[in-house]
């Protein structure tokens, strides 16, 4: 199973964007399913606020944790992963035409009208499983380069 049918797969399962995009690599980064879930878990729906899209935000959390820094003072290691994710957050909104989920989608998953909206158009269901393969994608594009 490639790493975009498993996110999708996890999707469908119910799992947010984020959860499903880290969850697809779990295996790769030695992480348990539980934990990565359990980190990501507050990051749908663009962080319960229609903000940054879920898909990039696990996005971002793989990419830090394959190529991240963690010493203090390492410039170089901050200056790499700040060029990664630059380079991640450009192709997918020259992609999908933006970052926010509320922008994604049309509407607002943090106001209850607009949920209802989302909710009554499938938008969840039709939309965001391209935002997360896009967001796979694009993670595996920056992870090579």
């Amino acid at each position: 199973m490639t790493k975009n049918e498993n996110a999708l797969e996890l999707f469908a399962c119910g799992y947010n964007c984020a959860q499903s995009v880290l969850g697809a690599y779990c295996d790769e980064l030695g992480l348990s399913r539980e934990t990565a879930f359990k980190i990501a878990s507050g990051f749908g729906g663009g962080m319960r606020q229609g903000e940054v899209c879920g898909a990039v935000t696990g996005a971002l959390m793989v990419i830090g944790l394959k190529e991240g820094f963690y010493a203090q003072g390492d410039v170089v290691g901050k200056a790499h992963i700040a060029e990664r994710i630059i380079a991640f957050e450009a192709m997918f909104e020259e992609k999908n035409g933006s970052l926010l989920c509320k922008t994604l989608l049309g509407y607002n998953p943090s106001n209850e009208a607009d949920l209802r909206i989302i909710k009554e158009k499938g938008l969840f269901t039709n939309l965001c499983p391209k935002f997360i393969d896009d967001g796979v994608i694009l993670t595996e594009k920056v992870l090579i380069s």
